[in-house]
């Protein structure tokens, strides 16, 4: 089991997402360098694991494999933050491209439980791509972070599990990703009843408030125990009708709520023991 002490919060941060536009918001972060200077600040902040969806040059969406790599360079190269990509993607891209992602070799990387209604669209996740994704993950040495959008998620969790047993490194961390219209609400009751229904193969999970449900979701999860995941990917707002400066501000305010919570930020190091990811040395 972790050496980490039970205080030591983690805080992991989503900076980009795959569903706002740069015209839409042109503090986010969609080049190489834009992200890799707020994974700098993040880090500084108090972050310990970054996840990451990649852009084209035309700042749209993209799974392209060289960009992917380039990605975890630059990210290991700046910073100590343990580097996880995002399998999702956007909800148009392909499973089989979604699979390539590990060939990128992130210390970590998503893996969302089941299809979900995604606000329009349909976030699909059939229960064959989740298998094999996963077997292709404990091939690889790269532990997953299993997302959960519904219950029924939780569910499938303790049924991978059971099937294929536990990930590399032997740590389950799990993260509830809450509020996206189709899925869990973003409330303290939904959350109470994801994390009672947890395998008890779990050793930590965080949670994710989208939008609105950013705070309550935030504060739940520290009334319970578990950790948090911010940044812009998620909301845009830093309080009602007032924009986001950067994803450094949202960890920032991520580690004050812990602080009240006599909670303080876990350390990339620690967060690396905490998952059971490779040591730093052998990921560089």
């Amino acid at each position: 089991m972790s050496d980490v002490p039970a205080e030591a919060l983690l805080i992991t941060v989503a900076p980009t997402g795959a569903e706002t536009t740069k015209a839409d918001c042109p503090r986010l972060p969609t080049t190489l360098e834009e992200l890799v200077s707020t994974a700098v600040d993040c880090e500084a902040a108090g972050a310990a694991m970054i996840h990451v969806h990649i852009r084209d040059d035309d700042h749209r969406p993209t799974l392209d494999l060289a960009r992917l790599r380039d990605t975890v360079t630059a990210l290991r190269e700046a910073t100590d933050l343990v580097v996880q990509l995002s399998t999702g993607g956007s909800v148009h891209d392909p499973l089989d491209a979604r699979l390539r992602v590990l060939d990128a070799e992130p210390d970590s990387c998503s893996l969302t439980m089941g299809t979900t209604n995604f606000g329009d669209d349909v976030f699909s996740n059939p229960w064959p791509f989740v298998c094999e994704l996963y077997q292709l993950s404990q091939e690889r040495e790269i532990v997953p972070e299993f997302e959960l959008f519904d219950l029924g998620h939780v569910a499938a969790l303790g049924r991978l599990l059971g099937r294929y047993g536990p990930p590399y490194g032997g740590r389950v961390h799990c993260d509830f990703v809450m509020g996206v219209p189709g899925g869990m609400p973003g409330t303290a009751d939904a959350l109470v009843a994801g994390v009672a229904a947890l395998p008890a193969e779990v050793t930590s999970w965080s949670a994710t408030g989208i939008g609105r449900s950013t705070l309550p979701v935030a504060l739940a999860s520290l009334a319970k125990g578990g950790h948090l995941r911010v940044g812009m990917e998620d909301v845009l707002t830093i309080s009602r009708g007032v924009p986001v400066d950067s994803n450094a501000q949202l960890v920032q305010r991520a580690v004050g709520l812990g602080a009240l919570a006599q909670r303080r930020p876990m350390s990339t190091a620690e967060a690396r023991d905490f998952l059971g990811t490779r040591s730093l040395d052998s990921a560089r």
